[in-house]
């Protein structure tokens, strides 16, 4: 499989692809109403960014606790329940009069069904396309992913202004419900891809499982670490560049949709195997330039050259499958995404208190050093004659 049409030829892959991009939509929609509501009902700048960042985080204790709920339940019905409740919570989010801690406490429970649901919905992926297809597939939802957020950002700003945050609280709860049906009309139904029934303590032995393989160690870490340092880089953008962040947040995104495009149809497979090391330097090492506090056009061109470099994770979740038997694709998938979610809060809390510290071109030039030298310790245990076998 090495063509888009290809790709949307499959059966179910354009249901599959809606859903998830209808659900972005109603993620970037209600958090940015969400936001708004919190910050107008509590100034606090601190409070209105968790409401919008802050279920990312709680998906780490989701893939703590719930993820084994990934791979035992079917998964057409998981991922219509998994919107409908999301997009009930959205609604109840919208009920005037609603205390700020209610909204957070929904805002926690999105978290924690948020990490079920990549872990649904990546394994989904997995059984829709075959493993040949599986990283063009995913560069299709990442390409999705980065449009429907900007698309989402933009027409949730105008729809907060025109129907209030309330009412385009209500839009992302439509959203949410319009994906719910969509998934339920056009997945087929599928028998769970695992037996035994989850719970806390499952999850907690598969995760075990899963990190007991040193090659697949060596490939969670690489997927997490670097990448949520990058992502602090990028959190810094508006201290940096007040008046241009916009700029420089829509060539991030320029560079990544070229990178996950060039990576996804057009690299070889022999070709992604020689690319994954230079790609995974060059996700950091344009950011050094930083450190000079480069102009404007120079500082843009870093931000897109190093953008590129997140194609390397396509190349290491395509690995990773490699590593991991079908019955356990689900968590493995969901555990890798929960944990690059949150190591990008992380990430930009530590780009954050440095640049307090120092300012914010030194944090910048410091977290991408940082990555560099994570991907330089991580480069032996990634070489291709580690892949090993299911452990």
């Amino acid at each position: 499989m090495r063509t888009y049409r290809e790709v949307f030829r499959t059966p179910e892959f354009t249901p599959f692809f809606l859903t998830s991009s209808v659900q972005v939509a109603a993620q970037t929609v209600s958090g940015l109403a969400l936001g708004t509501l919190i910050y107008g009902a509590t100034g606090s700048p601190l409070l209105s960014a968790l409401a919008m960042f802050g279920p990312s985080l709680a998906q780490l204790l989701g893939a703590t606790t719930l993820l084994s709920a990934a791979d035992r339940l079917p998964p057409r019905a998981a991922t219509a329940g998994l919107a409908l409740l999301f997009g009930l919570g959205t609604a109840a989010q919208a009920v005037p009069g609603l205390p700020v801690w209610a909204a957070f406490a929904i805002l926690l429970a999105q978290g924690l069904l948020a990490s079920v649901g990549g872990g649904v919905r990546y394994g989904l992926l997995n059984e829709i396309l075959s493993k040949e297809g599986y990283l063009l597939g995913r560069s299709v939802l990442n390409m999705s992913s980065g449009t429907m957020q900007i698309c989402g950002y933009a027409t949730g700003a105008l729809l907060v202004t025109a129907l209030s945050p309330r009412g385009t609280l209500l839009t992302g709860a439509g959203l949410y419900l319009a994906a719910a049906l969509v998934a339920r009309l056009g997945l087929a139904a599928r028998q769970a891809r695992a037996a035994g029934r989850p719970s806390v303590a499952e999850t907690w032995r598969t995760n075990a499982l899963l990190w007991s393989a040193r090659s697949r160690r060596y490939v969670y870490l690489a997927l997490w670490v670097p990448n949520g340092l990058i992502v602090g880089c990028e959190s810094l953008y508006v201290p940096y560049a007040p008046h241009h962040a916009g700029l420089l947040f829509a060539c991030a995104a320029l560079g990544m949709l070229a990178g996950d495009t060039l990576t996804g149809r057009f690299v070889t497979p022999l070709w992604r195997t020689r690319l994954g090391p230079p790609l995974r330097l060059l996700l950091a090492a344009p950011y050094l330039v930083f450190a000079l506090h480069p102009a404007l056009p120079v500082a843009v061109a870093a931000v897109v050259l190093a953008s590129v470099g997140y194609s390397a994770s396509l190349l290491l979740q395509e690995r990773l499958m490699a590593l991991t038997p079908h019955e356990l694709s689900g968590h493995a998938l969901g555990l890798s995404s929960s944990g690059m979610l949150a190591m990008q809060g992380v990430g930009a809390a530590l780009a954050g208190g440095v640049a307090q510290l120092t300012s914010p071109a030194a944090a910048m030039t410091a977290m991408a050093a940082v990555s560099v030298a994570v991907t330089l310790v991580l480069a032996p245990g990634l070489r291709p004659g580690k892949a090993a076998a299911y452990a």
